[in-house]
């Protein structure tokens, strides 16, 4: 096997809980903005695809280095051992970004690097004229902020929220990834029961569901690293094996999403069902503030509408003061609620707990938490 240099990228405020995720699969980290640091080999690589419930890909960092100019980019680029990577037939688009950096066309950037590799490939296996890139891929970026340069190859292919079990979405659909983050703050378990009141297309619902038992959320999606002919497809089968046998598909579980918008809710129960959940999780057309329950110690974690995005604000102000009555009947419950409406709690009618900034997208966010009372029984 060998060491790499893996990155799991995240979006911002979100990199403690994906090094949590990473720590818990064997691999020390360093944390920076948006990126989690560690090093691994090609069962690692597998093993976080199929496992990061909150990060954005796995990436092998190939390179770092100063480049100041375009010849400095150049001939770094071309130094880099290319061939332990790419076969003589690999095709490798390069994306880029640029920040606060002296090379800050983009597109330029790109060629530069392009052409490095291609010269480097052309070197080592001896060829004239052009790379038919009719292999596998290897999606390449080179990323430079304050004049240094990051060259990185994406392991994952498909952004990790991408599940598999999506079949359709609402107007703004939460990303897996943020829905299991919001699950992962709330300490949730299973033997807890789990309510979403805003449910949607079911993403937070589901997510809960794939971590009560345990699932590995990348189990049942391919990834673009199986394609390499560098790491061999038992390694994929040992990753894999070893998912299926921590999953706990005995695990009982209390989950209910609702929504107002009987459309939505059809979406659910079709997304549910593809996800292998349709037995385990259950949907059903409601407003909010018809919630009821008899059971205790529950957790409720939502995305409501936030007035800028769908619905009036007015309305969408009447719900939450009229939910913060309601919830006043069930002190042992938990409540985490995710917006981007500054009087949050003043219209719920009681101050957080804990905030947590957020970003939904491009929408800045606060997670409102409002913990429950011990009951009794405790």
């Amino acid at each position: 096997m060998t060491k790499l240099q893996l990155v799991a990228t995240s979006a911002m405020g979100l990199e403690s809980i994906v090094a949590e995720e990473v720590q818990n699969l064997g691999y020390e980290t360093k944390v920076d903005n948006g990126k989690v640091y560690f090093e691994g080999d090609e069962l690692a690589i597998a093993r976080c695809n199929l496992w990061l419930r909150v990060a954005d890909r796995v990436k092998i960092v190939v390179a770092q280095f100063p480049a100041t100019t375009f010849d400095q980019l150049f001939e770094s680029t071309k130094s880099i051992e290319w061939e332990k990577y790419l076969p003589v037939d690999a095709a490798f688009p390069v994306a880029g970004k640029s920040v606060k950096s002296k090379l800050f066309s983009v597109p330029d950037c790109q060629a530069i690097v392009k052409k490095a590799i291609v010269e480097r490939m052309k070197q080592h296996y001896k060829r004239l004229g052009f790379l038919d890139e009719s292999g596998a891929t290897f999606k390449i970026e080179v990323s430079i902020l304050k004049d240094v340069a990051t060259i990185t190859i994406d392991t994952s292919g498909a952004g990790l929220h991408r599940r598999g079990y999506r079949q359709a979405q609402g107007e703004a659909p939460l990303k897996e990834t943020l829905a299991a983050a919001l699950i992962k703050v709330s300490k949730w378990n299973p033997n807890r029961p789990f309510v979403d009141l805003f449910c949607g297309s079911g993403t937070i619902p589901l997510e809960a569901a794939m971590i009560g038992q345990n699932i590995a959320p990348g189990y049942n999606r391919e990834f673009i690293s199986e394609h390499w002919n560098w790491i061999k497809s038992k390694v994929w089968d040992e990753a894999r094996d070893e998912a299926d046998s921590l999953a706990n598909y005995d695990q009982p579980l209390e989950i209910i999403g609702s929504d107002i918008d009987h459309k939505m809710v059809s979406i659910a129960e079709a997304n549910a069902l593809e996800a292998g959940f349709s037995d385990l999780v259950t949907f059903k057309q409601m407003q909010a503030t018809d919630f009821t329950t008899r059971l205790t110690d529950g957790v409720i974690i939502s995305n409501p509408p936030y007035g800028e995005r769908i619905g009036e604000i007015e309305t969408i102000e009447r719900v939450i003061r009229d939910l913060g009555n309601v919830m006043k009947n069930y002190p042992t419950w938990s409540v985490y609620m995710l917006s981007s409406m500054e009087n949050f709690e003043e219209l719920y009618g009681k101050k957080a707990t804990k905030k947590r900034k957020l970003f939904n997208g491009f929408i800045r966010t606060d997670l409102y938490q409002f913990w429950g009372q011990k009951s009794k029984r405790d």
